[in-house]
């Protein structure tokens, strides 16, 4: 068996990504409403927080106890500032408690953070031995190790391939499967070493560790990140108020598609057949695109924070009912169509 040196991470300081870009994008009024729905270590709340008036209020939703804990040192500190443990998915339910209706700006920032991989315990590296575990919010859920206890080798290898866009899916899945069936699959170190194997021999030592995508894949599978994502970013585009920013970064090519095109149904409402000569189902649009293209790191922040170079942010607006109308013939209706006027 071919074998190689442990690759080690001795940590880094939580630096958020995209920081500045992020803040700027859901920031229209100091005296305005906000969500951060991604919490973390609050890089990107505190940035926001500085640009708030005394009347500004920030609402932060975090589903990771740790993340919690320290959002309410945050909050002793500052009164305008609130955090709820809770998954974004219940961002309506949050909204509803804080007496939200409308706000001013929500912000999303998936994955995990520096925090979260550094602590072999969470079980998130593959470059930490830990339990395989995963969860987000630790107090529910089931861990990593029970679920790979009861999923087929078919279901795995679509999980990898689907939620981590894994070339060897099936290789790997088999592998994790039999290591499951012998009994040999009990640490991050166990999975590693199954992935680091499974891969082809001209895979094993490229630029990107063949563990990567994997554990991306189960992070992903076992926090039901795309239903949260589905969940989530309907109730913010929902909720925001006329004029209203929504930012996303997100880390994963399945999930910036996943967000593109949850607002790009709302930014081309009309669902009516390409062949229709005018418009039947009626829909207008409810947000346009401000950052279609993602926005990535430039040099200076890869330099500072490599975690960064996967890192895609978008940005799209709530327009207004005047706007809303207004573009409804842009999106299928009978002037779009050259249909009657």
């Amino acid at each position: 068996m071919e074998t190689r040196e442990r690759s080690t991470d001795h940590g880094a300081a939580h630096i958020p990504v995209l920081r500045d870009a992020f803040v700027d994008a859901i920031f229209s009024d100091p005296d305005g409403c906000y969500v951060d729905c991604t919490f973390g270590r609050g890089g990107h709340s505190r940035v926001l927080l500085a640009r708030l008036s005394e009347k500004g209020r920030l609402l932060a939703i975090d589903r990771d106890p740790e993340a919690v804990a320290a959002g309410e040192a945050l909050a002793r500190e500052d009164s305008r500032f609130t955090i709820r443990h809770s998954d974004f998915a219940q961002l309506e339910t949050a909204l509803e408690n804080e007496g939200w209706n409308q706000v001013t700006g929500i912000g999303f920032d998936l994955g995990v953070s520096s925090p979260q991989v550094d602590n072999a315990a969470r079980g998130f590296s593959f470059r930490k031995n830990g339990p395989l575990d995963m969860r987000m919010d630790t107090n529910s859920g089931q861990p990593l190790s029970t679920m790979l206890k009861r999923v087929s080798e078919r279901e795995l290898t679509d999980v990898l391939r689907n939620f981590g866009d894994e070339r060897y899916a099936r290789r790997i899945a088999a592998a994790i499967i039999t290591a499951v069936r012998n009994d040999s699959l009990h640490t991050t170190a166990d999975l590693e070493n199954i992935c680091f194997h499974a891969a082809p021999k001209h895979a094993r030592h490229g630029k990107t560790h063949p563990a990567t995508r994997t554990f991306q894949a189960l992070r992903i599978w076992v926090n039901g990140e795309m239903d949260q994502i589905d969940a989530g970013i309907t109730a913010a585009m929902a909720h925001l108020q006329p004029g209203g920013k929504l930012a996303v970064i997100s880390f994963h090519s399945g999930e910036d598609r996943r967000i593109r095109d949850l607002i790009e149904a709302q930014v081309h409402a009309c669902i009516c057949p390409p062949e229709m000569p005018m418009c039947m189902c009626g829909r207008r649009p409810s947000m346009r695109w401000l950052q279609k293209k993602p926005v990535r790191a430039d040099a200076e922040e890869l330099a500072k924070n490599p975690r960064s170079r996967s890192s895609m942010l978008r940005v799209a607006q709530r327009l207004s009912d005047a706007e809303a109308k207004k573009q409804a013939g842009y999106c299928g209706l009978p002037s779009a169509h050259g249909g009657l006027q």
